[in-house]
């Protein structure tokens, strides 16, 4: 008995005696405390590692842009532009908004974006369906959203979501790009958004998903696809454009030629490129050229004739010629190059009819004044006609802030947001316009240089689409602007009045610089 209650003592646990408690209190508490000053350090170290040069041009070319729509909005005889009643004074409240906007995304934890992308995805897809639905018709499109006195425009943050589901599918083991499977779900991504969009009549907006395939190329995508896509632009503006011009006073239209012609250098080129076959390349060029240039002669000075009919038939031999290699070698480089042979034929003479039949008449018009077929300067091409006068009257220095007089009078429809640059032109002009498209480049050379030094492929991979979406809407909205691109109404990048787009880009710069900040996660460091 005495060894068993020996034994129960021996088992209970002794309780420490006070001089013995204070220690392991001491030691919790100076546990909290460490915890306490790691996570102020790591907070601290965050903002050692923010890129501060990207940030200091967001918020200059913020500044200009608000100083645009001043100049855009102001009418004579008002005295104060910081009225919430006037378009500037309700910029200022989104450029505030924005600010908040990106030191909360800077204060997330970099890792709720990336176990959280397909989900993000999801509900802007559902967002961006729904809006299709939507009631709401302003300018004739379903694009907005409307909540009260707010306006949304859900395909404006569809461009992150989109962004952050190419990161997380592309950064996942075992993707690769080269694989049919894996390039289809990738573009299924990007093009998923672009049918919602098309839906809700915004097809400017829908085009800018389409650059996303630059991210796409610089990860490995074939050049072959990219140089596709150059090559049915170069078809459709000149197919079009020299459509009704006769080559040498025969019934053979210029345009058909010129692109049949060029379907045949374009196929033997890709023979030598992607082949290495020199012997097929020449045969292929030699027999082209050279039947096409008897069919010619022959309609010059014997019967006139469509010349077109003759390249068709040799289009029509160099397939079949390209068919029987494939079959007989295997090899997969051949049935890509038959298939762009086909497909720019098939595309060519579809061309027309998606111009004429498809596109909605004020689309056709532009494209149509764009390519100098039309020109109605005082209805679909009065708004670039205006821009252009309002640019060219700017000079080399400009009128001054506040003194536009085309913007002043309101000459230019849209002036304060897709056409904002034509503001610039006339207030700062060349050397203030010159000096905004230098922001803009320093800005995405800046982009393209933080996404290089990415250790992981998810940053990489969304910064470049950061980069290649600003690219995109500068391009095109300067090039609108200038007379140089269709009109097809995108914002440009901080400068165009509206929360939206604002919100838009702040979202998706921001939550790259957040990543870019958190490069360092894995050796220890924030």
């Amino acid at each position: 008995r005495k060894r068993r209650l020996k034994a129960r003592t021996l088992r209970q646990p002794k309780k420490a005696l006070p001089s013995q408690r204070k220690p392991r209190l001491q030691n919790k508490k100076n546990r909290n405390i460490q915890a306490i000053n790691m996570a102020i350090n790591k907070r601290q170290s965050l903002w050692t590692q923010v890129d501060w040069i990207t940030i200091i041009l967001y918020l200059a070319l913020m500044a200009f842009g608000w100083l645009s729509i001043c100049g855009a909005s102001y009418t004579f005889g008002e005295n104060d532009i910081f009225s919430l009643s006037t378009r500037s004074g309700m910029q200022i409240v989104w450029i505030g908004t924005s600010i908040c906007l990106g030191f909360v995304i800077m204060m997330t934890d970099t890792r709720i974006y990336d176990t959280f992308s397909f989900i993000i995805y999801g509900v802007l897809l559902l967002l961006l369906f729904a809006t299709i639905f939507n009631p709401h018709d302003i300018k004739g499109s379903h694009s907005w959203l409307v909540i009260g006195p707010l306006r949304l425009q859900p395909a404006e943050f569809g461009k992150f979501a989109t962004a952050l589901a190419l990161a997380k599918l592309m950064s996942a083991y075992g993707f690769n790009i080269h694989r049919w499977k894996d390039f289809a779900t990738a573009c299924a991504i990007i093009f998923i958004p672009m049918l919602c969009i098309v839906g809700q009549r915004e097809t400017g907006s829908a085009l800018v998903y389409l650059t996303f395939f630059l991210m796409l190329y610089r990860e490995g995508m074939p050049g072959s696809i990219l140089f596709t896509g150059v090559a049915m632009v170069v078809y459709f503006v000149v197919g079009i454009k020299y459509e009704g011009v006769d080559f040498l006073n025969t019934p053979t239209s210029v345009g058909k030629f010129a692109v049949l012609l060029m379907v045949q250098v374009f196929t033997a080129c890709m023979l030598r490129v992607y082949l290495d076959d020199r012997r097929k390349t020449n045969i292929i060029l030699a027999y082209s050229i050279g039947i096409t240039l008897l069919g010619v002669l022959f309609s010059v000075y014997v019967i006139p004739f469509d010349v077109t009919w003759v390249q068709l038939v040799v289009c029509l031999g160099i397939i079949i010629y390209l068919l029987y290699d494939c079959l007989r070698t295997r090899i997969p480089q051949y049935f890509f190059i038959l298939a762009f042979s086909v497909g720019s034929i098939a595309f060519f003479y579809s061309a027309d009819y998606v111009l004429n039949n498809v596109m909605e008449p004020h689309q056709r018009v532009r494209i149509n004044v764009l390519l100098g077929l039309e020109e109605d300067l005082a209805g679909a091409g009065y708004n670039v006609h205006q821009s252009e006068i309002a640019i060219g009257s700017g000079g080399l220095k400009g009128k001054g802030f506040l003194n536009g007089t085309q913007t002043k009078l309101k000459f230019v429809p849209e002036q304060d947001t897709d056409f904002i640059f034509c503001t610039v032109g006339e207030e700062e002009g060349f050397i203030g316009s010159a000096g905004v498209l230098v922001l803009f480049l320093c800005l995405i050379l800046r982009l393209i240089k933080l996404a290089e030094r990415q250790p992981f492929r998810f940053g990489r991979v969304y910064g470049y689409c950061v980069a290649s979406v600003f690219l995109f809407h500068v391009f095109i909205n300067v090039g609108m602007v200038l007379g140089l691109t269709p009109v097809i109404g995108i914002p440009l990048p901080f400068f165009s009045y509206g929360g939206s787009s604002l919100w838009g880009f702040t979202i998706l710069l921001f939550i790259f610089l957040r990543l870019d900040a958190g490069r360092n996660l894995a050796q220890g460091t924030v």
